[in-house]
């Protein structure tokens, strides 16, 4: 195991493309931190830095005590998992997983333990005489795995490895990489574009978005406190709820309106920032787990927040995701319990379920949480 660090890195490719800027992480010794973010938001090419397949442009990578940033792959004790699997079709699953220790000139007693070790680990002992056309994608995927855990490296370095499998293996595999992280124990930077996978596997996430880290912090802090817009409308599935109004100051308490029909009270927590948001534009956050019914005439209930007419409703068993539209055109998602009766082109009301739920955000796609 070692301690991963990246100080002030950065990539800019040819024609002034900045990948990634200026980052700097620390991972550390046995941690399972996990790089999320949209397409093109620089964390593949943060971990291919680590990996030593690309050069950064400035910075360094610390893997243990030794600066490695010239240091060939081969020689900075990772293991890397890709997408693909990349594995051999000519030789058994036995044989992928021993290649990289034939390579190093293991002794042959040694490369079959740790093999049958790994094969045991991950369940696919049965499969070592068979070649990777034989084996369905989760299999092929595990051997890969188990090369990488042969190889009892430093840090594992997790290229979107489960985005070719169906959802049911995908789930499962997800688990199987919890499981044998507890076991291990070994350092493991992990990046997928999917937001779930992120939250169920890591310790801590890194949100990136235009090559930097928006917010680095375990999974559930980042759900409950996003730091700005950006990482409050990506973390969250469906995603948050976002409505632009101002805030005001009425009888001794804080107002949110927008130019329609909401107006709802914010709780005493806002009264902190009263100077930075009294008067001024700001956008309202509220995820659709934190809405529910309400009743159709507003003045009955005080915490009602907005009234719109139903576009979309998707069951999902002991749920459903209601896609509707407000009065102003805005759109709007709540999730609902099952039993709810709502249907498209009904005229429905949602109200809070905890006003300790909503968030502020100041305008503009990565403006602060207030």
């Amino acid at each position: 195991m070692a301690l991963v660090v990246l100080e002030g890195v950065s990539k800019v490719f040819p024609g002034g493309v900045h990948a990634v800027r200026d980052l700097s992480l620390k991972v550390g010794d046995g941690e399972f931190v996990v790089l999320v973010g949209p397409s093109g938001c620089g964390k593949s090419t943060t971990l291919r830095i680590v990996a030593g397949l690309e050069d950064p442009s400035s910075g360094t990578i610390t893997i243990g005590e030794r600066i490695v940033n010239r240091v060939h792959p081969r020689d900075r004790n990772i293991a890397m998992v890709f997408q693909n699997y990349a594995l051999y079709p000519h030789m058994t699953a036995y044989n992928n997983m021993a290649f990289g220790l034939k390579m190093r000139k293991t002794p042959k007693k040694e490369i079959d333990r740790r093999v049958r070790e790994a094969a045991g680990l991950l369940g696919i002992t049965p499969l070592l005489n068979r070649k990777p056309h034989s084996l369905s994608g989760g299999q092929r995927q595990r051997v890969a795995v188990g090369r990488a855990i042969v190889r009892d490296p430093a840090c594992f370095l997790f290229d979107e490895p489960l985005s070719n499998l169906d959802v049911k293996l995908r789930l499962q595999m997800r688990a199987e990489i919890k499981a044998l992280h507890l076991r291990l124990k070994t350092t493991t930077i992990y990046v997928t574009h999917d937001q779930e996978e992120a939250m169920t596997l890591g310790d801590r996430i890194a949100v990136m978005a235009d090559g930097e880290i928006q917010q680095l912090a375990p999974p559930l802090e980042v759900y409950q406190r996003p730091v700005n817009r950006f990482v409050a409308g990506f973390v969250g599935l469906p995603p948050m709820n976002f409505i632009d109004g101002h805030v005001s100051a009425r009888g001794g308490e804080l107002v949110f309106a927008d130019r329609g029909e909401i107006a709802i009270t914010l709780p005493d927590g806002y009264r902190r920032a009263e100077e930075a948001i009294a008067g001024r534009a700001v956008v309202l956050g509220v995820r659709p787990e934190a809405l529910r019914l309400a009743h159709p005439n507003f003045s009955a209930e005080g915490s009602a927040l907005i009234r719109g007419t139903v576009r979309v409703v998707e069951p999902l068993g002991d749920r459903q995701d209601v896609y509707a539209t407000t009065s102003r055109g805005d759109p709007i998602i709540a999730r609902l319990d099952a039993t709810a009766q709502v249907a498209p082109g009904q005229s429905i009301a949602l109200a809070l379920r905890d006003a300790g739920s909503i968030h502020l955000f100041h305008p503009g796609e990565f403006g602060r949480h207030v």
